[in-house]
């Protein structure tokens, strides 16, 4: 099959008066008043963006193939008078904060009571831009075309956090990949917790029985008794269970340089589905181990924090402060990209397993009080 990322600017213009035939990003309203994007790329990648639910991604398909699992009637609304269980769209990616990522809680401190992961994944966006960009290669020089969505959601009350993210989705013509580019700043005028954690939900056919995680890591927890009890085989996916009860793992994973990149995939022999993401903010890797018959899915999540509650990471020490101002923004990077074929299977084992051998453990990462 033709490769398209091969062809030469000049052969793409030659041959078509408007890239949306290779690559597109489609605005779309659902009957229901929803918001969407629908992303297509000529790599076989497609997935759709939802505008009024944080920017997240629902549906995901590669040459057809779902890439993730979605709830009965999703995707939803954005509505505060339901919990997060009830809102939860499944799909791609589920983004968890900004400023509680964990259980319900009720403050001890302040009363403010916090729902299931925090409130941003029923966020609008605005602002909204599409971007078409040609950039040239460093090494070749050859130009080659991308497409950028981006947007802005702001987590606000009144006396309280004045958060702005602002999202870059960014797809490359010919590759089954995507980039998600986040900065958050804090607009306020003083400092605010930051929690934010990537929940990247696969499904079947990618979980399956059969299937196995693969990550660089230095150490791997068990979150509870029920984990512990699954510790032994964390990276093995078995067949949909009745009444499977989950299993969350906390992982310390190594990285060649500091602060550098890390890389997890849920792979088969020949088909599979790799996360890499910019340890320097997101030090946390969380895996989640849902093989429950009928709602099988599962979760690769990297993140500045693990899925504890704003105050327990507060008591134990791993709660980011975010300070006000542009000058302290952080900024946050993950890709996902498709491994088709056995070759590419094998290279993204080599590089997580040289990555385990040669790197070291990732700074920032303080699992200790889970280990033993």
């Amino acid at each position: 099959m033709l490769d398209l990322t091969t062809l030469t600017r000049e052969d793409l213009e030659r041959h078509s008066v408007d890239m949306r035939q290779f690559i597109h990003f489609q605005r779309a309203t659902l009957p229901s008043g929803m918001r969407i994007v629908e992303a297509h790329n000529s790599s076989g990648l497609t997935f759709t963006i939802l505008l009024d639910r944080g920017l997240d991604i629902w549906t995901a398909h590669y040459k057809g193939i779902p890439l993730t699992w979605i709830s009965q009637g999703s995707p939803y609304l954005p509505d505060f008078g339901q919990n997060f269980l009830q809102q939860f769209n499944g799909g791609l990616l589920t983004t968890c904060g900004l400023v509680h990522v964990g259980p319900p809680e009720t403050d001890d401190q302040t009363g403010e009571q916090r729902d299931l992961h925090g409130r941003f994944n029923r966020l609008r966006a605005e602002n909204v831009q599409i971007l078409p960009v040609w950039l040239k290669d460093k090494v070749n020089e050859q130009e080659y075309y991308t497409l950028e969505l981006s947007g802005l959601i702001a987590e606000s009350r009144l006396f309280g956090e004045q958060l702005r993210l602002e999202r870059t989705y960014f797809m490359t013509l010919g590759k089954p990949q995507i980039d998600i580019f986040d900065k958050v700043t804090n607009v306020g005028d003083e400092p605010a917790p930051l929690m934010l954690l990537y929940h990247f939900n696969v499904g079947f056919p990618l979980v399956s029985e059969g299937a196995k995680l693969y990550t660089p890591h230095h150490a791997v927890y068990a979150r509870n008794e029920t984990a512990r009890a699954g510790l032994h085989r964390w990276a093995d996916y078995d067949a949909p269970t009745p009444g499977y009860v989950e299993q969350v793992f906390f992982h310390h994973v190594k990285t060649i340089s500091s602060g550098g990149t890390a890389e997890a995939a849920l792979l088969h022999d020949d088909f599979g589905l790799s996360v890499t993401w910019e340890t320097l903010n997101l030090p946390y890797l969380t895996q989640w181990k849902n093989t429950r018959q009928g709602i099988y899915v599962s979760g690769i999540e990297p993140g500045n924090c693990i899925p504890e509650g704003q105050m327990a990471a507060r008591r134990n020490g791993r709660l980011v402060m975010i300070e006000p101002g542009r000058e302290n923004a952080q900024r946050f990077h993950c890709r996902l990209s498709i491994l088709d074929g056995a070759e590419a299977v094998a290279d993204c084992k080599n590089r997580i397993e040289e990555m385990r051998q040669k790197g070291a453990p990732a700074e920032g990462c303080r699992l200790d009080d889970y280990a033993g």
